[in-house]
């Protein structure tokens, strides 16, 4: 038994599948930044410490990166309809935990969990975008994948001033529940039963175990330099951890019967190229809205409530930059449309490092997000399929995984090292603009990277 759709499928089927992908991307991409702007209420209303307040994003970060692998290949083993229900029912139960907790200490597990949850999620929904032979409904399912990534993560910010001035931090942890409602049900109706392979195949648990504690070491790690700096104990003790753990795991998959990452994942040049792109993608696009939304409310004085509205334009580029991605790739193919994409929102963040010291809605916000939503959120689409190019569909959940391990592990190293950058600059503005042209760099050099190794394009779409 086979999950891709080889017939005509009943169409409103069809629909909740879509359904079903955007819903768990968005879900997933709104809550890397979802609580923010959020985070100065929570300390005030639970009694955070400075440096425990930090593990409210850092909890989510550690489980969310570390079982991504882990969570792809259970839905290859197990069956993607049967990952999708228990991670949202999972992701909805702490979400609503995490709405009424009242210590610090539950509200950081409830994050925790939710991270869980999202790395069950996360890479069933690319995966699930390879069950679809139509051509025209998988380049569809694409666009709305990159869509939702893209997007989520702008209406994370816009979501969390609001919803933080408007009502109370509680809020932002309620509004998942809708959203998991709307995925649950979609899948219900969509996603077929059954597993990729037909059968159940066994779960690498020593690769999986090896790989979870290596990657969750290395967040650790990185994650501790904002607080203790790259030379402190935790930063070197962590990352030191992370690389034996990873290399052990290396060595354990390359060895076992039933590898949790077989090799033939990344043997292809379509593979690693859109890997080693969405790892510098990542850190760009988080730099654009982590300096952005300190600019705004530091440099220019604008309220939180009103520091989110800003970032709707870049949400309705990123649709302009899915729309541009369809018709040029089918005139230059992938390989030349990723690099010009991720250029041109490299040119967006350029342009964000400018932007003035007083407010100008035109030329410092309008024109970087117009130039780095659609590069952006072009480029995302793009990189999803790529990333999932010639995969067999039993390997498409971890192929999904390492994807979006790919793009957590650039995010987060990538924030931290422009944080770093930014830190040295005695005048925060001056701090966040370098930031943001750093990232700029990094965009630049995504594009150069999946230029040259991106296999040539042997004919356009």
């Amino acid at each position: 038994m086979s999950l891709t759709i080889t017939t005509t499928p009943n169409r409103s089927r069809v629909t909740a599948l879509l359904v079903t992908v955007f819903a768990l991307q968005f879900l997933v991409a709104l809550d890397m930044s979802l609580v923010n702007i959020a985070l100065p209420a929570m300390q005030s209303d639970l009694g955070f410490t400075e440096a425990g307040l930090q593990w409210v994003v850092n909890a989510y970060l550690l489980c969310f990166a570390g079982f991504m692998l882990v969570g792809g290949r259970l839905g290859d083993v197990w069956g993607r309809r049967a990952v999708i229900l228990v991670g949202v029912t999972v992701f909805a139960v702490a979400s609503v935990v995490g709405g009424f907790a009242t210590t610090p200490g539950v509200l950081v597990a409830a994050r925790a969990v939710q991270g869980l949850g999202a790395a069950l999620l996360a890479p069933a929904s690319l995966a699930l975008v390879t069950t679809i032979a139509d051509p025209a409904r998988r380049r569809k399912a694409m666009g709305l994948w990159g869509g939702a990534g893209a997007v989520g993560g702008a209406v994370g910010v816009v979501a969390s001033g609001v919803l933080t001035d408007w009502w109370n931090w509680r809020a932002v942890m309620f509004v998942n529940v809708p959203i998991v409602a709307v995925a649950l049900i979609a899948a219900l109706r969509g996603v077929p039963r059954g597993t990729p392979r037909g059968e159940r195949t066994r779960l690498d648990l020593t690769g999986g175990l090896l790989v979870t504690g290596g990657v969750a070491a290395l967040v650790y790690a990185v994650s501790s330099t904002g607080d203790h700096g790259w030379g402190s104990a935790r930063t070197l003790i962590g990352g030191a951890v992370a690389v034996v753990l990873l290399i052990a795991f290396g060595v354990v998959e390359r060895l076992g019967s039933h590898p949790l990452m077989p090799a033939r994942v990344l043997a292809t040049r379509s593979i690693l190229g859109a890997n080693v792109f969405g790892f510098m993608l990542a850190a760009g696009q988080l730099a654009a809205f982590y300096f952005c939304s300190l600019y705004i409310q530091t440099v220019w004085n604008v309220s939180p409530d009103l520091t989110g509205v800003l970032f709707l334009p870049f949400c309705v580029f990123v649709g302009v930059g899915i729309v541009v991605s369809g018709k040029l790739t089918a005139r230059i193919g992938v390989r030349h449309s990723i690099a010009l994409l991720g250029l041109l929102g490299a040119a967006g963040l350029a342009v964000f490092a400018r932007m003035p010291a007083e407010f100008d809605f035109w030329t410092g916000i309008l024109l970087p997000s117009l130039l780095a939503a659609t590069g952006i959120g072009g480029s995302m689409v793009l990189v999803g399929a790529a990333g999932t190019a010639g995969v067999d569909p039993g390997d498409a959940g971890v192929a999904s995984g390492v994807l979006n391990s790919s793009r957590q592990l650039g995010g987060t190293i990538g924030l931290a090292v422009l944080v770093t950058i930014a830190a040295h600059s005695t005048v925060a503005r001056d701090g966040y603009q370098i930031g943001l042209a750093v990232g700029a760099l990094f965009l630049v050099a995504a594009s150069v990277a999946a230029w040259l190794i991106l296999p040539r394009d042997r004919r356009p779409a």
